[in-house]
């Protein structure tokens, strides 16, 4: 699964300046011979370097979003715009690869320094409920681009929008049509989430965060019955979650939602020890809607972080035979 964000409006395009740190955008087009030669190279690079409320890799196709490029004086494909606190920092116009890697690794090490407040978790993060004493937000240890997410509808946000560091629209009374920064179930009420980390984790708390609007009797629910299993390899299937026993199962009511919509959850912690993943299965939802579908807007993972694993071959993108 791709970790570049297609921007799809320049409302969209505001809010994912909003919400993260650091964003590169890559302005292109797909008759561009240029902005398709370099395009595997930003691909990877976002792969390696995206990192939920601290760095975010956009694309915008100049063909379909005229407003944008207009905007920011894009006259040359491929071009990448670099913003920081969601004003230009640096602009680069061309194919050019040596430049590209360069501006994106001096990216990396200020991405690096934000992951190391708070025990490798983005200090400005919005969280819906207080951090436990002792213990950091280390969401930013989520691998976003190897998540998956299953009975998810598509006609809400993908999975990147649970981790992000912006408060939910639906708290700010932003929430619109086009905004949709939450996820839904489909078919039923169940979703099956998992995560896997860049380091070996410590969990000691959940934060999860969901606001289906009030007085709606169509409105989805929040949900119930959790199970959770860690050091998975992958996702499970639906019936394999329902008959595994879990590393934990919770239970939630009406009275585990503080007023910002949060349940604060805590963890066995003898249990959550150096862990590498975690599949999150939401049974059921609670609540006297007739909507057979549950809702998420935000997910926070608190605890502590171990020594991340290398880059990679980051240093070697772009010196590969043709690159």
């Amino acid at each position: 699964m791709s970790a570049t964000v297609g921007i799809a409006s320049p409302q969209h395009l505001d809010q994912v300046l909003q919400s993260s740190r650091f964003v590169v955008v890559n302005f292109y087009s797909t008759t561009n011979s240029s902005s398709t030669q370099i395009a595997p190279i930003y691909e990877r690079l976002s792969q390696a370097l995206s990192r939920p409320g601290a760095a975010t890799f956009a694309k915008v196709n100049v063909d379909t979003q005229k407003d944008i490029p207009a905007a920011y004086s894009v006259t040359e494909l491929p071009t990448f715009i670099i913003f920081r606190g969601g004003k230009v920092a640096d602009k680069i116009t061309g194919a050019d690869p040596a430049r590209l890697q360069a501006v994106v690794k001096k990216l990396a090490a200020d991405v690096e320094n934000i992951g190391s407040s708070e025990g490798g978790g983005s200090a400005e993060s919005w969280r819906g409920a207080d951090l436990p004493r002792g213990y950091g937000d280390i969401t930013s240890q989520i691998e976003v681009q190897r998540t998956e997410l299953l009975n998810f509808d598509s006609s809400t946000g993908g999975v990147r929008v649970l981790f992000e560091a912006s408060q939910p629209s639906a708290l700010s009374g932003g929430e619109t049509i086009s905004t949709k920064d939450w996820v839904e179930s489909d078919t039923d009420e169940q979703l099956l989430l998992f995560l896997p980390f860049q380091s070996m984790l410590k969990l000691h708390t959940l934060q999860i965060t969901s606001c289906p609007p009030v007085d709606d009797e169509d409105a989805p629910k929040r949900p119930r019955t959790i199970k959770l299993f860690t050091n998975k390899p992958h996702n499970l299937g639906f019936d394999e979650a329902e008959d595994m026993s879990a590393t934990q199962t919770i239970e939630l009511s009406e009275k585990d939602w503080n007023a910002l919509g949060t349940a604060n959850i805590p963890l066995r912690y003898v249990k959550f020890q150096n862990i590498n993943s975690l599949v999150m299965f939401v049974v059921d939802g609670d609540g006297d809607s007739n909507s057979e579908k549950v809702r998420l807007d935000r997910l926070r993972l608190i605890g502590e972080a171990g020594e991340k694993r290398e880059m990679g071959k980051l240093e070697k993108i772009g010196d590969e035979p043709g690159e």
